[in-house]
């Protein structure tokens, strides 16, 4: 397939380019000549990953169990083959799609921003680590397992690292060459960042369920309920009784959150990838934004310090609730745990809610336009806080209806029963928050009222009612000096120039602590569930309504979708906070 071959309609892209060219002032005739989608092409991609993501659900879920007949390493299998498939399809797009005459006519400014390729590093640098405690943990006794477990953690470090760099350096391509080979290797790699989240998120559910069992039964009533029940992992088979290998073990499960948002996050910025595939970009109606980020200038240091104050309580509230409730039997200090949780996140996620009631509030005395530019990122952004916020959503309306139909009820059921209803509230006002933030257009340049102030602060004795003098009433252009660039300056916008940055930024800084004091909080409520604090398991009300198998199916079901929520929220409001 050599660069010369392109796709239907090349023709009248390259025609496109040329009238770009000729005519940079006139917008297009027709919608048509815009962009130009091979919808035969993105239906073929679709209906690819589709039946890929549901061959490897099926595999996941089924490898499970006990009962069925797959086994761990048959995923392993599918996962290592479809990494492959993916790593050879990235050199292939890198050293020659990318590298055709005309292959990437434009770029999307708004694709792969700087802080979410930055978070994409540090996943995956977690991930690497994550993969090595692997490597080290299934050495440990690699005679008595598969060859494909060994091999299964080498391809993923080999394949987060390849991946990382090609989304780093081809995140905004707009490619029009290899349209439907493109299309279909971009959804392969979504669809494969998706099977290995689904299988990271099943691992560490069955191993989290393992360690109840271990910590609640004896030794062979635990053997007999793997047998009877949820599959046992197959390394558990083989004895791991050296201390490095403990060290391994535990290490690699601990990173399981890292991995599981690198997944995500990759899968985020390949499907914009997907979307910009014979994309074009009109340049005079898509703006291009220069923002700096700039983190201790124009604040007032109050949302970060409440931030820093909530972040460094919750990890204390994280440690003491692992003390008590996983490393003491003693349903005292596990109602104390509990009750301490609940009030640090009713505490919180009060706190949030005002605060995001309050920055809506803002946003309604904002002057700034509406940015109604197409932008697949921001859509893919608005989509994702809406659809992850659902997990959440459901696991506390399963709480509520709980905690309301069951008898007797206690203290501990009165705080879940708050948390579970700020929890839905704090989701809603925090969407609202953000959507409006992403829908503004980014603060002008203040170079008109910078060269304004310049000339004030040399007249800073000077009476402006002699300045007038000087300046025709009418609001004419002055002499020829000022015709050339320079604009002329009323009395009036003088007087404004002074007043009118002062009016602006305070709604900007208010914003700005706002956006910090949330980004904050999102990160240690993502860090409490990611690492262990899971009240939906320790609180008895939702497990003897719903059975101990329904009730632990629902969260590990909806559990990933709330904490990805939270990750997702944390980069839109850097973006909202960057915006403002």
């Amino acid at each position: 397939m050599g660069c010369g071959h392109k796709d239907d309609k090349a023709s009248l892209a390259s025609s496109q380019i040329a009238s770009f060219s000729h005519q940079p002032h006139q917008p297009p005739s027709t919608p048509a000549s815009k962009e130009v989608w091979k919808k035969g092409g993105r239906m073929f991609s679709i209906l690819l990953a589709v039946h890929l993501a549901l061959l490897a659900c099926t595999l996941v879920s089924s490898g499970a169990f006990e009962k069925i007949a797959v086994h761990d390493y048959d995923v392993f299998f599918l996962l290592t083959v479809m990494m492959l498939i993916v790593i050879i399809w990235i050199i292939f797009y890198l050293f020659s799609t990318s590298r055709c005459p005309d292959a990437i006519l434009c770029k999307d400014s708004h694709a792969g921003p700087i802080w979410l390729r930055g978070g994409l590093i540090l996943f995956a640098i977690f991930s690497l680590v994550m993969d090595t405690f692997k490597i080290g943990y299934y050495s440990s006794f690699y005679s008595c397992l598969s060859a494909i477990k060994i091999i299964y953690p080498i391809v993923q470090a080999i394949f987060v690292v390849v991946q990382t760099y090609f989304l780093w350096i081809s995140a905004k391509d707009c490619v029009h060459v290899h349209l439907n080979v493109t299309r279909c290797g971009l959804m392969l790699t979504l669809t494969t960042n998706l099977a290995v989240w689904m299988s990271a998120v099943t691992d560490e559910s069955v191993h989290k369920a393992h360690s109840k069992l271990k910590k609640n039964v004896t030794e062979e009533i635990f053997r007999w309920l793997m047998k009877a029940g949820m599959r046992s992992s197959s390394a558990e088979e083989c004895n791991c009784n050296s201390q490095i290998c403990q060290i391994f073990k535990n290490g690699y499960f601990w990173l399981y959150p890292f991995n599981i948002e690198y997944s995500l996050f990759a899968s985020a910025m390949v499907y914009v990838m997907w979307k910009n595939v014979g994309r074009f970009i009109d340049h005079h109606s898509h703006h291009i934004h220069h923002l700096k980020f700039r983190l201790f200038r124009r604040t007032f240091f109050v949302g970060i310090v409440l931030g820093l104050i909530i972040l460094v309580s919750g990890l204390g509230v994280l440690i003491l609730y692992e003390v008590q409730v996983n490393s003491s039997t003693e349903s005292s200090k596990k109602s104390q745990a509990l009750t301490m949780y609940y009030i640090f996140n009713i505490v919180c996620l009060g706190l949030m809610s005002l605060v995001c009631i309050g920055g809506s509030v803002i946003y309604r005395f904002d002057k700034r336009d509406m940015d109604r530019h197409k932008n697949p990122t921001r859509t893919l952004d608005v989509a994702l806080l809406m659809g992850a916020a659902l997990g959440q959503y459901a696991i506390s309306y399963y709480s509520i209806v709980a905690i309301v139909a069951s008898t007797p009820r206690d203290a501990i059921s009165a705080l879940n029963l708050t948390y579970a209803l700020l929890m839905i509230a704090q989701h809603t006002f925090q969407n609202i928050f953000i959507i409006e933030g992403l829908h503004r257009q980014p603060p002008k340049e203040d170079h008109k009222h910078d060269s304004h102030q310049k000339d004030i602060y040399g007249l800073t004795f000077v009476n402006i009612n002699a300045v007038s003098l000087r300046v025709p009433d009418s609001g004419s252009t002055l002499a020829p000096s000022t015709a050339s660039g320079a604009e002329a300056i009323h009395p009036s916008d003088f007087v404004r120039s002074l007043t009118a940055p002062k009016k602006m930024n305070w709604r900007r800084k208010f914003l700005r602590e706002i956006s910090m004091f949330l980004l904050l909080s999102n990160i240690i409520l993502w860090i409490m569930p990611a690492f262990g604090a899971r009240p939906q398991f320790d609180n008895d009300t939702e497990l003897n309504f719903y059975g101990d198998s329904m009730w632990p199916a629902i969260v590990d079901i909806c559990l990933p979708f709330g904490i990805f929520y939270r990750m997702h929220a944390v980069a839109s409001l850097l973006e909202v906070y960057i915006m403002s």
